[in-house]
């Protein structure tokens, strides 16, 4: 398992502090380690925290959140990419070199050859979040069948993410206003179906879809790429 957590905050009012306090909530889905880091974007701020459940490679190497070579690009993982080592072996053909043995690595530069697109490559489980710091760009991406979780909120130029819901509501800008839609859906199903959740403005990122977030231009995408 592991658990990641963050935002894009149009509106500068979240801070580190906010970001630990949601990402503490998570230490049971990774006792190994935590972390979590702030950038400052022209507009926005952004915040990015992992909780790790050392599996593939278990030293620090493997540690997130996890940066590009030329720091540009930044990742937060949860999950497993069954096929990273072809990938990694391809990625090698193409003149990269890896300081580990994790499957996230191989993630972050396979987007930075292939670009969002790299996910077609990918056969696993697995929830992300991509900071593109170049482009100023967020990707938040689930896989193709919604084994892992990723959940988001979306409100008043904020937007905050999380492997599971209690970790959004840890941020004081989240309003847990009950979505009556979603209710009903869960006394007809027995279930919510996505992207619906229990609260308003909150939603599942659905399975095979990414949420892309362009930060100059504070636009928020829902696109379906399987």
């Amino acid at each position: 398992m592991c658990g990641l957590t963050g935002f894009c905050d149009f509106n500068n009012k979240l801070n580190k502090e906010h970001l630990d306090k949601a990402n503490a909530v998570l230490r049971h889905r990774g006792p190994d380690s935590g972390n979590a880091e702030i950038f400052e974007a022209k507009n926005a701020t952004i915040g990015f925290g992992h909780r790790r459940l050392s599996i593939l490679d278990v030293s620090e190497n493997g540690n997130q959140p996890m940066y590009s070579d030329d720091k540009s690009v930044v990742i937060v993982l949860n999950g497993e990419i069954y096929n990273f080592k072809e990938v990694r072996k391809e990625l090698i053909g193409r003149g990269y070199s890896f300081h580990s043995d994790s499957d996230t690595e191989v993630v972050i530069k396979a987007y930075q050859e292939y670009g969002i697109s790299a996910v077609d490559k990918f056969i696993g489980m697995f929830a992300f979040a991509i900071y593109d710091i170049k482009k100023q760009v967020i990707y938040l991406l689930r896989d193709r069948h919604g084994v892992k979780p990723l959940y988001y909120y979306h409100h008043q130029d904020t937007l905050l993410f999380a492997s599971e819901l209690k970790s959004i509501y840890t941020y004081p800008v989240f309003k847990k206003d009950v979505n009556k839609t979603a209710v009903s859906l869960f006394f007809t199903y027995g279930y919510i179906r996505a992207p619906h959740t229990i609260f308003n403005n909150t939603y599942k990122v659905q399975p095979g879809h990414y949420i892309k977030i362009d930060i100059e231009k504070k636009k928020v995408e829902n696109i379906k790429y399987w």
